[in-house]
């Protein structure tokens, strides 16, 4: 019986990062859209998109799952995960009642699980036009940052557990766990919601450690002293050292904890142990397993079932490859792992990352069966899905060549019309940031169409 759901709208890449790890600890797990949740699935109303109905709630493939599961079996959800993602756009997705079914489900005694952006919108909002952003199951905020090279953090970090907390990871005072670019959380003057427990704080930094495109390994100590003295540049996080990273708490009768490292992240161990820690914890479930392997995207998993070869994302597949290897040999994109692509600061590699991984997960799954709705949604979008993918690949390979031309001649040439082309040709690729939105939106909205109905059929 699957007593463990995931929230499926606005995760790209992290969403996937969080189902490949529930199908690895060997998990059942349902994935519902915002609309399911506003509808009632998480108070175990039977509404339109029910599991199992057409791109509503979808059973996850977890090694104990079998076709014997029915709806009634799904509906007594323990815990929620909302994985990483842009909190602002999943709230508006959720709208009001979204939101509160949320609140209910957890003040009921459910649990939420939120990594990064999932761990954001469980926090509270100041007061404002915003306030509606957040859930407020935690009463802690979001913490501002003084410059924004603070942001731009990414690898893996030492975390120190407190090994009085039964959430904790047992037996593990220290471990190395992955953070993506994370927020930090703002705890209230001292002596206010003490009733917050904090789990893990930032204890150091490991090996692959990155701000923004610089990777700290390769610069030498003094190097990088040079730079704070000589000209005020602090490169180092030194500001991470014991913030608060992993926390927990309760609202009415449910528990929350929320992550801003990645414990879902592959080929992780001790990351990884603790989420299976956590799972069992917070959901009442036995995993079978407690390591990510390796994920390297694109390429299919050996000895994996029959793969899906359809014609539009085999080309659009193609299509995305090239334009990454342009980037590639302009010294403007490069692969940090199997799964994540790294990128000159200022480019929009996020959203490149997640259009080939869904693309790469959804010919990874076994082909839809006939007259299922996964094919009768590719049968009415697919075509249009070809012909959005061949415009955003030619138009992502000219942006990364204006940007190239960019980066030489932008203290030489002070060519206002050419700046304004290159930010209108970002925009219409790619949207404005935070939000994914251009073709690339409209790409990946499909695409995570398609892979919840896929995923949905190829439950075991």
């Amino acid at each position: 019986m699957a007593r463990v759901f995931v929230l499926w709208d606005e995760s790209h890449l992290w969403g996937v990062l969080v189902l490949r790890a529930l199908r690895a600890l060997g998990l059942p797990h349902v994935i519902l859209r915002a609309h399911d949740i506003a509808e009632g699935a998480l108070a175990g109303k039977s509404t339109a998109s029910a599991p199992f109905a057409p791109f509503g709630g979808f059973m996850g493939g977890g090694a104990d799952s079998s076709e014997s599961d029915t709806p009634a079996e799904l509906d007594t959800p323990a815990l929620l995960i909302v994985p990483g993602g842009w909190a602002r756009g999943r709230a508006e997705r959720l709208g009001a009642r979204g939101m509160q079914a949320i609140r209910d489900f957890v003040a009921a005694g459910g649990s939420y699980l939120g990594f990064c952006g999932g761990a954001g919108l469980a926090l509270t909002s100041p007061k404002g036009p915003r306030a509606g952003d957040s859930l407020g199951l935690c009463p802690w905020g979001r913490m501002g940052f003084a410059g924004r090279l603070q942001h731009f953090l990414s690898g893996h970090v030492r975390l120190s557990l407190d090994q009085a907390q039964p959430l904790a990871l047992p037996g593990a005072p220290e471990i190395l766990a992955p953070v993506w670019w994370p927020a930090q959380f703002a705890p209230p003057p001292k002596g206010q919601h003490d009733d917050v427990r904090v789990l893990a704080r930032y204890a150091g930094l490991g090996q692959d450690f990155w701000v923004a495109d610089l990777n700290l390994a390769l610069l030498p100590e003094e190097t990088l002293s040079d730079w704070e003295n000589l000209y005020g540049l602090q490169i180092r996080p030194d500001f991470l050292q014991g913030r608060p990273a992993v926390i927990s708490g309760t609202y009415g009768q449910g528990r929350y904890v929320l992550s801003y490292p990645h414990l879902e992240t592959p080929d992780s161990p001790a990351a990884n142990a603790w989420l299976a820690h956590l799972l069992r914890e917070l959901g009442s479930v036995d995993c079978p397993n407690a390591t990510i392997p390796p994920w390297h995207v694109g390429t299919p998993s050996v000895g994996a079932a029959q793969h899906w070869e359809d014609p539009a994302l085999l080309a659009a597949k193609a299509a995305v490859e090239r334009a990454i290897a342009v980037g590639e040999s302009h010294l403007l994109l490069f692969w940090r792992s199997p799964w994540l692509l790294g990128w000159r600061r200022g480019l929009p590699g996020p959203g490149i990352n997640s259009v080939y991984a869904l693309i790469c997960e959804a010919l990874s799954a076994a082909p839809p069966a006939a007259g299922s709705p996964a094919l009768a949604y590719w049968a009415g979008h697919g075509a249009e899905f070809a012909r959005l993918a061949e415009l955003f690949c030619s138009g992502l390979s000219g942006l990364l060549l204006a940007e190239r031309l960019d980066m030489t001649v932008r203290t030489t040439e002070a060519d206002q019309a050419f700046t304004f082309s290159l930010r209108e040709t970002r925009r219409a690729l790619f949207g404005t940031a935070p939000a994914m939105g251009g073709l690339c939106g409209e790409l990946l909205g499909m695409l995570e169409e398609l892979c919840g109905g896929l995923w949905g059929e190829g439950r075991k």
